[in-house]
């Protein structure tokens, strides 16, 4: 099943499984962490069937560490597959960061990578193996980090020009990762906006897929990507500059942390279809 360029989803989170089931509150479709249906059988996955038995379905990966330089987790990618064989999604998506050393070891975050050209080489055989055993293609997010490589030889659109030209996967783009990362390095909302307005710019027409929409929280310091809150003023001014650049592209709220009532992140929802061209401006009702 594709999906409409419209198509406004919800991140379906552990708290809502009974309420959006009840309710079937008009979504264009959900998202899922795969991860979290990685067993063979049981509750969690009979409700996966549910879901996907009344919306679209997209699966949202944070383990493959797409990467890492010692190499894919064989048995990660044969659960995701054997997930993607059973419930056919819109879209599957991972992150471009690293999590693994040759250990064995997974560090449970998503760590950044150099955007450099041995990096970009790792990612993109990594993303071949991966689109090679689903049969289809991926979704790379780009992702909020805490610090940069001094081996940083390419500017991080340019990297996912590259890595989409020559994997053939797509961009999932998270705005608000643009955002907080703009943040942390300084620069005010209104300057962030318009760096990360420059950001999207220099993206190759065509590349993104899919788009992520969240809340972050600004302590001062440092502004975590907690995905804990409504989406900002300053993100809706981004998304509604983004959808005028790239076009109408799918779009999810996401919201992890402090999960409200579902009828909230319905608002959230509603308010991203009224940022559409065509819609209305995008001001609270």
């Amino acid at each position: 099943m594709r999906l409409a360029p419209n198509a406004v989803g919800l991140g379906w989170r552990q708290a809502h499984y009974g309420s959006l089931l009840e309710q079937r509150p008009a979504l264009g479709f959900i998202e899922v962490h795969a991860e979290n249906f990685f067993a063979e059988g049981g509750a969690t996955l009979a409700v996966l069937e549910a879901g996907r038995g009344a919306y679209a379905l997209s699966l949202h990966g944070v383990g493959l560490g797409l990467g890492s330089a010692s190499g894919l987790d064989g048995w990660h990618l044969e659960r995701l597959a054997r997930l993607v064989e059973r419930f056919e999604p819109a879209l599957v998506s991972d992150h471009a960061c690293f999590a693994r050393v040759a250990s064995g070891a997974h560090a449970s975050d998503l760590l950044p990578v150099p955007f450099n050209e041995a990096s970009l080489a790792v990612m993109v055989s990594h993303v071949q193996q991966v689109q090679d055993r689903l049969r289809r293609p991926l979704l790379v997010e780009n992702i909020s980090a805490y610090l940069a490589w001094d081996s940083d030889t390419m500017a991080e659109p340019a990297f996912f020009n590259e890595l989409c030209r020559r994997s053939g996967c797509g961009l999932l783009l998270d705005l608000n990762n643009l955002m907080v990362n703009s943040r942390n390095r300084g620069d005010s909302p209104a300057t962030a906006v318009q760096s990360a307005q420059a950001w999207v710019a220099a993206l190759q027409p065509g590349i993104v897929g899919e788009i992520h929409l969240a809340g972050h929280c600004d302590q001062g310091d440092v502004v975590i990507d907690d995905h804990g809150s409504r989406v900002s003023d300053e993100l809706w001014q981004l998304y509604e500059h983004t959808l005028r650049r790239l076009g109408l592209v799918p779009t999810l709220i996401e919201w992890d942390t402090d999960v409200p009532a579902l009828e909230v992140l319905q608002d959230e929802a509603a308010r991203a279809r009224r940022c559409q061209p065509g819609h209305g401006t995008g001001a609270p009702a």
